[in-house]
């Protein structure tokens, strides 16, 4: 216990040193259907930040942080380069699995940078389902038995940043949701089948292990993980056996908007951003102006629940677009001749 005491204390000690824009943090968690488990760290300072040296654990179905082992934990790879994203997936890529090992979408293979905990009785870490919080950790788990509490590791680990409530199941089978008390299934649940995207307001992870609530909404915007294929009416498209079209909604992993200095953006970036444009935003009316030097081919349009409020087909390098007079942040999603564009567009 006084393990476990001294852990918290450590902790809650050093987020009050926790400065913006200084560590990496979670930009989105995607939960979708099946094995499609995703996690986007993103690098806010001007230096590459080297991945092994930071630990993601699940905290599973209401699990204290005392419980935390190392088999729920896996200790990363790869590095992250300044004001950029890596995109860490489950590691479910045999074309011949079946059930719990059924592969993960080759949509969401392609986002990755890499791929982690393939073995779930060896690490647990990356096999979320809407009600496990989700932590990530500075520090090393090398060479600890799979029943080592991360609390007993020394030296400490650090916590970086949390998904959800540690020590709290928001109930069986669901998870948080948008309406107060956020466990309760009332409003819509949104941890579950949806990709939580971070706001680019949000400069820093969360480290408190004591927060009295988990608002998922109040960090993150949210759109289905997996939604459907529409025709130029905005139609659900059908397969040849009568069944809709679905596709994985992982336009957003690869990139993150943050107010965090990305002036520093790679030279490529810039570049699409030269190329394409939304105005007004805000808009007080609901209308948009999408240009796009290779063409707008088509908008989707996803409210902050993640349903999809408009889906519509364009041919042109202008495009005149009205969501709603409902005020309220949307998510703009734009096929343009250079591939997928996701934008936070505002109506006041």
């Amino acid at each position: 216990m006084k393990k476990v005491l001294l852990f918290v204390s450590l902790f809650t000690f050093g987020a009050g040193f926790a400065q913006d824009c200084s560590k990496i943090f979670i930009s989105e968690y995607v939960e979708g259907w099946s094995n499609n488990k995703a996690l986007e760290i993103y690098n806010p300072t001007n230096a590459t930040v080297d991945l092994s040296a930071y630990v993601v654990a699940r905290a599973s179905n209401g699990s204290s942080i005392g419980a935390v082992t190392v088999a729920n934990a896996v200790q990363l790879s790869g590095t992250v380069a300044p004001h950029s994203v890596f995109v860490a997936v489950l590691d479910k890529r045999d074309p011949n699995g079946t059930g719990q090992e059924a592969p993960i979408w080759d949509s969401l293979q392609v986002r990755a940078d890499g791929f982690f905990a393939p073995n779930y009785n060896t690490s647990n870490s990356f096999y979320w389902n809407g009600n496990d919080a989700v932590i990530l950790f500075q520090g090393s788990i090398a060479g600890q038995a799979g029943t080592t509490t991360l609390t007993s590791i020394t030296p400490a680990l650090t916590i970086v940043d949390i998904f959800g409530k540690v020590g709290e199941d928001p109930g069986p089978g669901t998870g948080w949701s948008t309406s107060f008390p956020y466990n309760n299934n009332m409003g819509t649940v949104v941890t579950i089948d949806h990709s939580m995207i971070r706001k680019s307001t949000v400069k820093k992870g969360v480290t408190n292990l004591n927060i009295s609530f988990f608002d998922p909404m109040l960090e993150y915007d949210t759109i289905p993980a997996v939604t459907y294929l529409f025709d130029e009416n905005g139609d659900t498209l059908v397969s040849g056996n009568g069944n809709a079209i679905l596709f994985g909604n992982w336009f957003t992993l690869g990139g993150h908007a943050c107010e965090c200095g990305d002036a520093a953006v790679n030279e490529i970036a810039k570049e699409v951003k030269a190329a394409f444009a939304v105005y007004p935003n805000p808009s007080t009316n609901g209308v948009f102006t999408v240009e796009a030097a290779s063409g707008v081919e088509a908008i989707t349009i996803f409210n902050s629940l993640g349903q999809v409020v408009k889906n519509q087909k364009f041919n042109a390098t202008e495009a005149n677009v009205r969501i709603t007079d409902l005020p309220g942040v949307y998510i703009m999603k734009v096929q343009t001749g250079d591939g997928i564009v996701s934008k936070r567009v505002i109506v006041k």
